[in-house]
């Protein structure tokens, strides 16, 4: 799928060491999509480090463009939190 990054999601890949490659998978091949009130999307999966321990990556993109942005992401723990 074709993408283009925000400033904001560059930045936040950097500051977070989230590998493009985790991004990707996530984008192709999200787990859940949760839309959000301003229309834009939560692509996310679960994911487990290196630790054993799982995490959820989550993305959050504008799909109503082409290509897709993405506007921002991180990766956390709290899988229970988020996961829908």
């Amino acid at each position: 799928m074709n993408y283009r990054l925000s400033d904001h999601a560059i930045k936040q890949i950097g500051d977070r060491n989230i590998p493009i490659d985790w991004l990707e998978q996530v984008i192709n091949l999200p787990e859940q999509v949760i839309e959000q009130s301003d229309k834009s999307k939560v692509y996310q999966s679960k994911l487990v480090r290196p630790n054993i321990k799982t995490y959820l990556l989550r993305v959050f993109v504008n799909d109503k463009v082409d290509p897709l942005v993405v506007i921002s992401v991180y990766l956390t723990c709290k899988v229970n939190k988020y996961w829908a």
